[in-house]
């Protein structure tokens, strides 16, 4: 009896052969970055033949539109997970806490898990670190690939246990054209004085307490900057008592999906975070052409290169300097714009991206076969 043929890879499968199937995984602590991603990743994957289903919360795909890039949507309940994975051949998980819910459903199963890492690097010490730590060990452990979008996460994921750990950056969707600055500007009534921009959930880890320390010195400035943060989360009352009792030049935009068009209209962009992966907002605002300053943490030195003024974090005064140094010098900061925009230029593309998940599969495909 002669041995059946085997398929060649995913990626380049003749009519015939059915289709890759794999299921992208998002949990409800996934922010803007990691949907995004997961958008695109379902868009680049559906355009070459591969059968895509998103498992998420039922907000995400509101706001992201899985099932308009080509793919299925499944809400992330368990039951639904389980169900979605038992029929993929590869399950690729986005974030840790995504990748634990991953690899209860792929338990008892000979389907390949692959995990992204998109987070903020190590988690702070305590009792919530030693949680923290103890789920990225197992998620290492048990994802065949583990995909860091930096350099750091990756040293993170082999230091946990990952058989297998490689550096894949993830690209910025290149989005609709953004719109005219100065109308963005007058929508957030700044006409005659600088704009800063600071963009990402309100929680501890963003630093924002130094943001709000550097922001009391801006006060004296004149004209005065205004500090417009876009995000949400748990700190917004604290930071709200904070603003108001101290007079600060703060505003709180809340949850805005248009990230991209407000840092487009910034003098200068703000990243304070006391860690921090491949940031979103550092991406968007070098590739806009905006001066960035920034904490020097975890992947932000080796994403921003020579395109952004790095100071230590936790240090609010370091922060103000930065930011004062820039507002009052303009040729610096068309030189940073220029740094910012040469570095994006350098950064993978969304095909390189697909391309270089897509490899993975198939690799995965491959060893399964054999």
């Amino acid at each position: 009896m002669s041995s059946s043929p085997v398929p060649p890879p995913a990626s380049t499968q003749p009519y015939g052969w059915p289709p890759l199937r794999t299921v992208q995984v998002l949990d409800d602590r996934a922010g803007a970055g990691s949907n995004a991603h997961v958008r695109s990743l379902a868009t680049g994957l559906a355009a070459r033949g591969v059968r895509v289903t998103v498992c998420a919360p039922v907000r995400a795909e509101g706001e992201y539109d899985f099932t308009g890039a080509g793919a299925r949507f499944a809400p992330d309940a368990v039951n639904v997970l389980r169900a979605a994975c038992a029929t993929a051949d590869v399950v690729h998980a986005h974030g840790v806490r995504a990748g634990m819910r991953a690899a209860l459903a792929v338990r008892g199963r000979r389907v390949p898990l692959v995990v992204s890492w998109h987070g903020d690097g190590p988690a702070a010490a305590g009792a919530l670190g030693r949680l923290s730590r103890m789920l990225e060990r197992h998620v290492a452990r048990a994802a065949a690939v583990v995909l860091g979008a930096s350099s750091d996460q990756v040293d993170l994921a082999r230091l946990r246990g990952a058989r297998d750990a490689r550096l894949a950056p993830v690209a910025v969707p290149t989005g609709s054209p953004v719109a005219d600055p100065g109308k963005v500007r007058a929508e957030l009534g700044v006409v005659e004085r600088p704009l800063l921009i600071a963009v990402g959930s309100l929680v501890e880890h963003r630093g924002y307490a130094e943001l709000l320390d550097a922001a009391r010195e801006w006060r004296t400035l004149d004209p005065a900057p205004l500090l417009v943060i876009a995000g949400e989360g748990p700190l917004r009352a604290e930071l709200s008592r904070r603003i108001e009792a101290e007079g600060l030049p703060v505003r709180l935009l809340g949850r805005r999906r248009d990230a991209a068009r407000l840092l487009a209209a910034a003098d200068v962009a703000v990243l304070p975070s006391r860690r921090q992966a491949r940031a979103l907002p550092a991406q968007q605002a070098l590739r806009a052409g905006v001066p960035l300053v920034a904490t020097a943490v975890g992947g932000v030195p080796e994403l921003v290169g020579e395109g952004a003024v790095l100071v230590p974090p936790g240090d609010g005064a370091a922060l103000a300097s930065a930011v004062t140094g820039l507002l009052a010098d303009p040729a610096r900061r068309a030189a940073l714009a220029e740094a910012g925009r040469a570095q994006a230029a350098t950064w993978p593309s969304e095909d390189d991206t697909v391309a270089q998940v897509l490899s993975v599969y198939d690799e995965l495909m491959e060893r399964a076969r054999r």
